[in-house]
């Protein structure tokens, strides 16, 4: 079973991207997990606009000038991790 699925997303300053769970209930243990990578800037839970999504999300801003792509790999890989040990 997926228990996420991220994305890269433009935003008006810089790219992000976004994090959506399947189970709601764990955004703010995830934020919390997320902001110990050292790539990353800023976490921000957000209501979700897109549709057939969840009604939340996670939004990731990397630090100025790190690879998207790198950083949305890593992520995944440690969100892969995390959940295979709850």
């Amino acid at each position: 079973m997926v228990v996420f699925k991220s994305e890269i997303r433009n935003a008006p300053t810089q790219q992000i991207i976004k994090i959506f769970l399947n189970d709601e209930s764990l955004d703010r243990e995830v934020k919390d997990y997320l902001e110990s990578f050292n790539e990353v800037e800023y976490v921000e839970i957000r209501k979700s606009v897109e549709r057939n999504r969840t009604s939340k999300n996670i939004a990731v801003y990397g630090h100025q000038g790190i690879d998207i792509n790198a950083l949305k790999l890593k992520i995944d890989e440690g969100l892969i991790v995390y959940f295979d040990d709850k």
